[in-house]
């Protein structure tokens, strides 16, 4: 398995309802709400890099809501 910590930044108040949409994605281990400059973060997982691409890509990005989001893939060292 495969891991990435997904960054997201929303439209103004937004941050609740892109949340509770992305929980309900396949691949999506834990949603949190956050302050900084980032609204919300997403723990994925799949199979593959390909995978985990791909539902990032095809499901997180389409969410009605989000602006921006930023990748962050887990490394075991």
């Amino acid at each position: 398995m495969v891991q990435a910590y997904i960054l997201i930044q929303t439209e103004v108040g937004k941050a609740r309802e892109v949340a509770a949409e992305i929980a309900q994605v396949d691949g999506v281990v834990r949603v949190d709400a956050v302050t900084g400059p980032y609204d919300v973060v997403v723990l994925g997982e799949a199979r593959n890099v390909d995978e985990l691409g791909k539902m990032i890509v095809s499901r997180v990005q389409l969410v009605s809501g989000i602006t921006r989001t930023l990748t962050c893939s887990v490394v075991h060292l």
